[in-house]
């Protein structure tokens, strides 16, 4: 935290200077010029960053390439997928839909499924979706996450591509594809092939414990209890009534030619993929879109959303669990969205709201301070996969920070 705190503060006096530099550098510019000259180290391919309030973007810009062989720019209306900030429109859903009296958060999640799904452990206790929303269902992933999950879209040439990640899983083939109710079906069902340590020791209810698994689920029980598909219900209620045009939740829902290859380093490509739980962690976006969303999460908090009522935003902001959820709890990370949670909204110690994402070749982070109403976000092509490159990464977040916390002060 101290190291945050030292290096938002040299840029702020960099920016406070900035007249006795050259005379048409405003703030905005010497964040530019900062950003860019972190960029030249070349630890990413490409890049977007915006900076939002409530009315909207104060900084959105993009650095470097989307196509590092072909040399196409990356820009703010570059798409790609996010990893985990997906999670946070899981939880607005899941409001939408108890706005329309499909179901409710307290429901077990049985009522809502084809199939069985308790923990071993404590036959009795019923998982709610609740819990699956809060991360307290004790639903776990087990290996059959990452080793059956992501596939290659067809149709590409391999050629040159790397198709391994985090040392060892595999990129399956197009022919494996599996639908989202039967993945998570043999994951979980105690008929499933592919159940084993799906759950944790601990009941439902008591322990926080991260699953990409169980928040799959819940997309799964809003579509039982809908009637729709996932990402035909968050179209219709989320991303038209944000006028967010470029994004979606699968390759055919967008502009293929905005979309940006992703790396595992910046001379290492990775294939085009998908997620049979998408949901967890599949949106395509960019950042001229994803900024639009934070402005209606900021919108949202203060009681002036647009997509849900003033009751469901209190609910989604509101944190739901304690010091006897953890068995540990993080206090060192202001951007751990594993503080605290509302439904699928993270919480850091230190107040920030967001989430934190990342798959192989993507790294987002997203987050609002609620004291100044400013939020952030930065998505990368390109893999974090090394000391430097990390260094690189919260050099960039802070350079935001710091002009964040300029312009809260100068308004």
């Amino acid at each position: 935290m101290k190291n945050i705190l030292l290096a938002s503060s040299g840029l702020i006096l960099l920016f406070s200077c900035s007249s006795s530099v050259r005379k048409y550098d405003t703030a905005e510019q010497l964040l530019t010029k900062k950003i860019d000259s972190i960029y030249q180290f070349k630890k990413f391919n490409g890049f977007s960053v915006a900076i939002v309030t409530e009315e909207g973007a104060i900084y959105d810009q993009a650095f470097g390439f989307a196509d590092a062989s072909q040399q196409k720019k990356y820009t703010t209306e570059t798409i790609q997928n996010i990893g985990s900030v997906s999670k946070t429109l899981i939880g607005i859903a899941l409001l939408k839909a108890q706005e329309l009296g499909k179901l409710k958060l307290d429901d077990p999640i049985e009522n809502h499924l084809p199939f069985k799904v308790c923990n071993p452990n404590y036959p009795l206790s019923k998982i709610t979706i609740r819990q699956l929303a809060t991360h307290t269902s004790s639903i776990v992933d087990n290996d059959f996450y990452s080793a059956k999950n992501y596939y290659l879209k067809p149709n590409q040439d391999l050629q040159g591509l790397k198709l391994t990640f985090e040392d060892h899983q595999t990129f399956n083939s197009p022919d494996s594809i599996l639908t989202l109710a039967a993945y998570l079906e043999n994951v979980l069902s105690p008929k499933g092939s592919w159940n084993s340590d799906s759950f944790s020791e601990n009941q439902p209810g008591t322990f926080y414990e991260y699953s990409n698994t169980a928040t799959a689920l819940a997309a799964l029980v809003l579509e039982n209890a809908t009637g729709q598909p996932f990402d035909q219900f968050t179209k219709k209620y989320i991303l038209a009534p944000l006028k967010m045009k470029s994004s979606g939740w699968k390759r055919e829902a967008v502009q293929k030619s905005k979309y940006s290859i992703l790396y595992e380093n910046p001379t290492t490509p990775f294939p085009y993929y998908e997620l049979i739980t998408y949901p967890d962690g599949g949106f395509i976006t960019s950042s001229s879109d994803l900024g639009r969303y934070l402005s209606e999460l900021i919108k949202g908090y203060n009681g002036r959303g647009t997509i849900l009522s003033k009751a469901s935003y209190r609910e989604y902001f509101t944190p739901q669990l304690n010091d006897d959820n953890f068995k540990t709890r993080n206090t060192k990370n202001p951007y751990s969205e594993s503080y605290n949670v509302g439904i699928l909204i993270g919480f850091g110690p230190t107040g920030f709201v967001g989430h934190t994402g990342s798959d192989p070749g993507t790294m987002s982070m997203m987050f609002f301070d609620p004291k100044t109403k400013v939020g952030r976000l930065m998505i990368l092509n390109t893999n974090i996969s090394d000391p430097e490159s990390k260094k690189a990464f919260i050099g960039i977040w802070n350079a935001l920070g710091a002009y964040q916390e300029l312009s809260t002060n100068k308004n």
